[in-house]
């Protein structure tokens, strides 16, 4: 298995620098205004039936923080200071 892994590792050394050059290349010929031609109806599509969430989730995220804080198993070194604890 070992071997194998090895011989893995070699090819992908060997192909990386050929397919960094055929990647350099791609983006070096890629039409951006046809690109974004191309995705403007389906961006379009989804500004207009996208439904932005109520909230970002930091209240939920705040509040199972806080759930959790009672039951942490690791309590904090010393020098760590907990913002309403002195």
């Amino acid at each position: 298995m070992a071997n194998e892994t090895k011989r893995w590792v070699e090819t992908w050394k060997k192909a990386a620098p050929e397919l960094a050059a055929i990647r350099r290349r791609e983006l070096q010929e890629i039409d951006t205004q046809a690109a974004l031609r191309n995705l403007a109806d389906a961006f379009e599509s989804c500004r207009r039936h996208f439904t932005p969430p109520p909230t970002s989730g930091l209240v939920e995220q705040q509040a199972w923080f806080q759930r959790l804080k009672p039951i942490s198993r690791f309590p904090l070194p010393d020098h760590c200071v907990v913002p309403g604890e002195g």
